[in-house]
């Protein structure tokens, strides 16, 4: 796996996704649900369709559902169409009988449906990572048990609000604390004689709440070392903000075909003093806008999506008052799906988000942290996966980064930072998946760089290459 030629057949294996041109007419082929007479959701042809994969019930979702979790995941985590709808609808499609109950003199309103059963799940992670060549002074092939514990609570609240949120220990940091939360009130009504879904979301990590696996929080790959290096530079929308702020959203899904959201958040720091102050770092200005666009289209047997999505923010660096530092990150991404007769599916991701940078408070005062006032930062991503049937996945991912020189921001470090005063980085990865059972998944996953925060040789100035940090990942990661 650390070959020279390994490496060189890594870095050539690129993704070419053809970004097809949607035409916005009629509905995405019987993939919405209905509702009953009591305002939930309940399965359409497309969700009978599922059962018969299987009783493998995982976690919470499939408890609540009944559904085998190829229902909405051709593999975990990428959603199918029918996951796509389930999140939509808020969550809340149930197969159980719910313990209910009815107002007094009105039989004809229920005020209490519970599920009978808890909603809770929960996620473990063990892994072993090897870095090509081992940062000074520390220790190489590092196996880590609990690389991630996570207990979920997921599903229906009422018939109309529905919960996801994720409480994580991580062994990086040895502490428990809140991960990604997304909850929904979500509705159906029709609009031009067309299904309108519409709802509002509160959630704690802009794109969280997307239903694409082409946006940061949810994008390939699906997890990852925190051990090896990793690129420096990423824009705000990008996981910067990600558990440090409150989200709220309203959202709608016209005839399964456009879908238009905007959010707005604010900051809601874990840790720390409470209310913010003076030893606070960056903690968004009033309110920050985000949005999102995207059409979806089933043609014959291929889906396609192209779309958009933007975050603008200005966050002071440290404090609570005075300049700020201005972004605007702009994205446009695409999703194509194509299943097989096998049971499994070709899936295929690109992304592009082009971020915009005033940094009038870092350029000043008696250190400042940013040499130039206008700055950019590119990222993109693409990617493809082939899944033999729910058993066997391959994927393969070309990823990079550039943006302006700037030496103050992107200063000099062992390991961590850029001689150049670059954020340039490019690289490719593999991972085949193997899924004994559904809810069970045995991973190995390779990663390698051709440039690393601005250079190929010796781009920390302290005579580190970009190869170096090349680096082998193999997980165990059961849900339950």
């Amino acid at each position: 796996m650390k070959t020279s030629a390994t490496r060189s057949i890594i870095l050539r294996a690129t993704l070419a996704i053809a970004f097809a041109t949607l035409v916005v007419a009629g509905p995405l082929a019987a993939a919405t649900p209905a509702l009953d007479a009591r305002h939930t959701v309940v399965p359409s042809a497309l969700a009978r369709a599922f059962v018969h994969l299987g009783d493998a019930r995982i976690p919470s979702f499939s408890r609540q559902t009944k559904l085998a979790c190829s229902a909405c995941h051709y593999q975990f985590v990428q959603l199918t169409p029918f996951g796509r709808q389930f999140k939509l609808n808020g969550y809340t499609l149930t197969g159980l009988e719910n313990i209910a109950a009815r107002m007094p003199r009105d039989t004809s309103s229920v005020n209490l449906s519970l599920s009978p059963i808890p909603l809770v799940s929960a996620m473990a992670i063990a892994s072993f990572t090897s870095v090509r060549r081992a940062a000074a002074g520390t220790q190489n092939e590092v196996a880590t048990f609990p690389d991630q514990l996570s207990v979920f609570l997921g599903g229906a609240v009422t018939p109309k609000v529905g919960i996801f949120a994720q409480l994580t220990y991580a062994s990086a940091d040895a502490a428990l604390g809140i991960d990604n939360v997304d909850i929904r009130f979500a509705n159906r009504t029709t609009l031009a004689a067309r299904d309108f879904v519409y709802g509002v979301t509160l959630h704690n990590n802009p794109t969280v709440q997307d239903v694409w696996n082409t946006v940061p929080a949810w994008s390939v790959p699906f997890v990852s070392s925190s051990i090896a290096p990793t690129p420096s530079a990423s824009p705000l929308v990008d996981g910067v903000l990600g558990q440090q702020v409150l989200g709220l959203g309203a959202y709608s899904m016209w005839n399964d075909v456009l879908y238009t959201e905007l959010s707005a958040y604010r900051s809601a720091p874990q840790g720390g003093a409470q209310p913010s102050d003076s030893s606070a770092t960056d903690v968004l200005r009033n309110v920050s806008p985000y949005w999102r666009v995207a059409l979806q289209r089933q043609f014959g047997g291929t889906y396609a999506m192209v779309g958009t999505y933007g975050l603008s923010g200005e966050l002071y660096p440290t404090g609570i008052s005075g300049p700020t530092d201005r972004y605007l990150d702009v994205a446009a991404d695409a999703q194509l799906e194509r299943p097989l007769a096998s049971g499994g599916a070709l899936l295929a991701r690109g992304s592009v988000i082009r971020e915009r940078q005033h940094l009038h408070a870092s350029t000043l005062g008696e250190e400042p942290t940013a040499e130039h006032v206008e700055n950019t930062l590119t990222t993109y991503r693409a990617n493809g996966t082939y899944q033999l049937s729910t058993r066997y996945g391959f994927t393969l991912g070309w990823f990079g980064s550039t943006g302006t020189r700037d030496e103050l921001r992107y200063a000099p470090e062992s390991v961590s930072g850029s001689a150049s005063g670059r954020p340039n980085s490019s690289g490719a990865f593999g991972e085949v998946d193997v899924n004994p059972w559904q809810n069970l998944r045995l991973g190995a996953q390779y990663v390698a760089y051709g440039k690393f925060n601005g250079g190929t040789r010796s781009y920390d100035g302290a005579g580190r290459q970009a190869s170096s940090n090349d680096a082998l990942y193999v997980f165990t990661w059961l849900v339950f």
